[in-house]
């Protein structure tokens, strides 16, 4: 015990080591949120198998996660910006692990969608805690590549959603694989309770970032801090720029991708799972490049036009480049770099931190994911709803009118960046040292 004991005082010695130890725990805990968000696909075939799904009826399965997600953003930033980070994580991984022991254990449809619709709620205290912990024991001009550092983590889980979990389904099937998954998330509930701090301050350091620092707020400050969130110039922009990069992005991993590679190129499930991981490995990069990158050159907006029209080019030769099936030599790059390009959310959050009050860091994020995911639950039953109405036409047709949709967001996406404000990687809420006003961050 001695060596443990010597560990621990070393990391609390020091605030940059012991911040470590917080983002390390929350970022594990997000490993599983995005292990649920994308595993849904490879498990198709079972579920219809077991179910007897249409595809809309499973493009609804896949979006119950997100359907939860949506709804509990502003719940969850308020919860974020009053109890605290650490409880509220805790108790969403919690929640995680139950609802993915009831998908694994479900004897009915019905039950099947209640366990997702409970892993969404429990999965969408994660990501704003782990912002709203960023915000507070990493300086602003860390933000934006922190985030991307956790979303490079997160996205190794979506990894560990595709072939890992096509071997794991094979060899224990689909239920004890999903049970199994909620017995660890009841390990790492416990291991953040035990880990996890608010604030530099919870563990007697001076504030890292003292302009989000502050007493807990609740009641009628956070309702304010909700509408004031929503009144910002810039919010629905950027909110619904994440959603269309982020929906169709997740809808093909989490949903139609899989079936898409083994129903029109004829692959098996580990194959398809296999090049689905290609937009993964994308996403994990390009988490963090996106970050580092946008913090480099001191700017949102010019980045983020660069990744909107890289990801509409990566759209368009996924649909259009032989006729809705291009070569495999030409579709592996096309995946990976729409994974690369759609990390361009990053920005948008950024974005929603900068025009808002620091100390409502949480209710900022939780409204601009709510737009987020709103979109991100739209795209799937939408894709399952086109397959549907194409039904008689040839795999290859169907698929390529519900790609389609993912093509056309990225372009709206694309026209919507002008409407950004531009906050050069800065709070423009707070004025700046040096005299300046904030009007010069407010650019149209």
């Amino acid at each position: 015990m001695a060596p443990v004991v010597k560990i621990t005082r070393w990391l609390k010695a020091d605030v940059r080591r012991y911040r470590l130890v917080v983002w390390s725990v929350m970022a594990l805990v997000y490993m599983i949120v995005f292990f649920h968000r994308l595993a849904p696909g490879v498990v198709r075939d079972d579920l219809v198998a077991v179910f007897g799904m249409s595809g809309a009826a499973f493009g609804h399965l896949a979006s119950m996660y997100f359907y939860a997600y949506t709804a509990m953003q502003i719940p969850v930033g308020m919860l974020a910006d009053s109890l605290g980070a650490r409880k509220t994580v805790t108790a969403g991984i919690f929640l995680s692990g139950a609802g993915s022991m009831a998908f694994g254990l479900a004897p009915s449809p019905a039950l099947v969608y209640l366990g997702r619709f409970v892993v969404g709620v429990g999965a969408s205290a994660v990501f704003v805690c782990i912002l709203k912990m960023l915000s507070d024991w990493y300086s602003e001009r860390e933000f934006a590549t922190m985030s991307g550092v956790t979303a490079f983590v997160g996205n190794s889980g979506g990894l560990i959603a595709q072939a890992p979990l096509a071997l794991m389904v094979a060899l224990f099937s689909w239920r004890m694989t999903f049970v199994a998954i909620g017995g660890f998330s009841f390990l790492l509930g416990a291991v953040s309770l035990l880990l996890i701090r608010d604030r530099p301050s919870d563990m007697g350091f001076a504030p890292v970032n003292p302009t989000g620092a502050g007493p807990e707020i609740g009641g009628r400050e956070l309702i304010h801090a909700v509408g004031e969130a929503l009144r910002s110039r810039g919010i629905w922009p950027a909110m619904t720029i994440a959603g269309l990069f982020c929906g169709g992005q997740l809808a093909f991993m989490g949903a139609w991708g899989v079936p898409w590679l083994t129903s029109v190129y004829g692959l098996t499930r580990g194959e398809a799972s296999g090049i689905v991981s290609l937009v993964v490995l994308g996403a994990m990069i390009g988490a963090v490049l996106v970050g580092k990158f946008t913090d480099m050159a001191g700017a949102r907006r010019w980045p983020l036009a660069l990744l909107a029209a890289v990801n509409v080019t990566a759209w368009g030769v996924i649909l259009f480049w032989g006729s809705g099936r291009p070569p495999m030599a030409v579709l592996k790059p096309a995946l990976f770099v729409m994974g690369v390009a759609s990390m361009a959310f990053l920005i948008c959050l950024a974005v929603a931190k900068e025009i808002n009050n620091p100390r409502y860091t949480g209710v900022a994020v939780s409204v601009l994911n709510t737009g987020t995911f709103l979109g991100v639950a739209l795209y799937p039953p939408a894709m399952g709803f086109m397959i549907d109405i194409l039904q008689g036409y040839p795999p290859v047709i169907q698929y390529r009118g519900a790609l389609a949709l993912c093509l056309a967001g990225a372009a709206a996406g694309l026209c919507l960046v002008l409407k950004v404000p531009e906050t050069y990687c800065r709070n423009i809420t707070l004025p700046r040292s040096g005299g300046e006003g904030v009007s010069r961050h407010l650019e149209q």
